[in-house]
């Protein structure tokens, strides 16, 4: 028996998964400091496009705009965050790959 307790599901789950990665041939690295820097600098741009798209949405509302302008604003705005997000995991997995510069 075990002399840490009973684990919780998200252990037993976490478990679970890294047996299956180990079964499928999933090598897990650790990352470098260069790579964490890297990850973390990749986010930082996304906050901060993130928080230049909410205020540039901010100015485009406070106009008096009939729905269908404000209904594009948002669509508009969902659309650039996607944009962003998908950038930034792409560029966060190849720096996890060693790609950083591709």
């Amino acid at each position: 028996m075990s002399d840490t307790g009973p684990k919780s599901a998200v252990e037993l789950a976490m478990e679970r998964l890294r047996r299956k990665d180990e079964e499928a041939g999933v090598v897990q690295q650790a990352l470098t400091d260069v790579q964490k820097a890297a990850i973390a600098e990749a986010r930082n741009v996304y906050e901060a496009g993130v928080a230049q798209l909410e205020v540039m949405r901010q100015s485009a509302l406070m106009r008096p705009l009939e729905p269908a302008a404000r209904e594009e604003i948002e669509t508009a705005y969902r659309r650039d965050r996607e944009h962003l997000a998908a950038d930034r995991d792409a560029k966060i997995e190849r720096i996890r790959a060693g790609q950083a510069n591709r």
